[in-house]
């Protein structure tokens, strides 16, 4: 597996990291020693890079990521983020941005993933009632204190970026980042790469949807929140399914899965652009991983992007997306 740093200090990373999050809830039904065997093949294949929150699973996937690398901390460059804050009620959201927030909140990850300090820090959100400096400022204390490594950002905008950079070096911009998202390319990803940020692409395969293998929408189990994204339903969900069945014809000529194809894309984008493709089975986990060794040529790139031009793709990310910047 080859290495990519994140930032111009961060740690050194796998090409391709594992994201843990559908292990504990969002997509369906999961098997918790399915999802303990794949993190540890993942490290068997030098995968690296585990990325989890405090709210997925209201804190269980910070619990089983701790579970799955007990005595094996040293071999983990391990992520994980605070900011959004659930509640009793499964559907409610709220964001905290409070620098006495950040800290309880660091402390409560440390304890669930049974660990004395994280690699990456990350704010999974900004609390717009809060400058960013001070939370920026509260999370260079636990730097400082030796509780986190390096600090992220999830999804802001190219200002909040240069902000948060001025007051204390981020080495990671975590934004959802594929063919069929690209909007990043404009402004965000030119700031963070000035100020030498990596860029960590959330969702690569766009919640399997490039995988080319998943049934419509309403076919999904009841507990699997794509039911509801607008790109996966009524006509959008049908136009981009054409672009779908685009990239499985390009990636049958290149010799490899559609999930492989959109990987080996994302790596092309530059060595500061590290996929973080989602995964609780064993067998996407190893197709995932084997796109790290693919290589494309310039004709196959172009063909591709001419096939899944920027901005093709229909629908909005999230049904709600007021907690996005832009």
């Amino acid at each position: 597996m080859n290495k990519r740093r994140l930032g111009a200090g961060g740690p050194e990373v796998s090409a391709i990291g594992l994201g843990c999050m559908g292990m504990s809830e969002f997509y369906g039904a999961a098997d918790e020693s399915e999802s303990i065997a794949v993190v540890h093949r993942a490290l068997e294949l030098g995968v690296d890079f585990l990325d989890t929150a405090d709210m997925y699973g209201r804190g269980h996937n910070e619990e089983l990521v701790g579970r799955a690398i007990a005595g094996r901390r040293d071999r983990v460059v391990l992520a994980t983020k605070f900011g959004i804050v659930r509640g009793d009620d499964p559907a409610a959201r709220s964001v905290d941005g409070r620098p006495e927030y950040v800290r309880k909140a660091c402390d409560a990850s440390l304890r669930r993933l049974g660990v004395d300090h994280v690699d990456l820090y990350y704010m999974h959100r900004r609390d717009t009632r809060v400058p960013v400096e001070e939370t920026v400022g509260a999370m260079a204390e636990l730097v400082a204190a030796g509780k986190v490594g390096h600090l992220g950002l999830s999804e802001v905008s190219a200002e909040t970026l240069r902000r948060a950079h001025a007051v204390h070096p981020i080495a990671a911009l975590q934004s959802e980042y594929s063919l069929f998202t690209r909007g990043i390319e404009e402004e965000i990803l030119p700031v963070a790469r000035e100020l030498g940020i990596a860029l960590v692409a959330y969702s690569p395969i766009s919640r399997g949807l490039l995988g080319g293998t998943l049934p419509p929408a309403e076919q999904l189990p009841d507990d699997d929140f794509r039911r509801h994204l607008p790109r996966f339903t009524g006509e959008s969900g049908a136009r981009n399914e054409e672009l779908v069945a685009e990239v499985r014809k390009l990636a049958g000529e290149v010799g490899c899965t559609p999930a492989q194809l959109a990987l080996a894309w994302l790596l092309t984008r530059g060595e500061d652009v590290v996929p973080i493709p989602g995964t609780k089975r064993l067998r996407y986990l190893e197709e995932n991983a084997a796109a790290a060794g693919i290589t494309l040529t310039a004709a196959q790139i172009a063909a591709l992007e001419s096939a899944v031009p920027s901005g093709a793709v229909r629908g909005d990310r999230y049904a709600d997306m007021s907690s996005v910047e832009k």
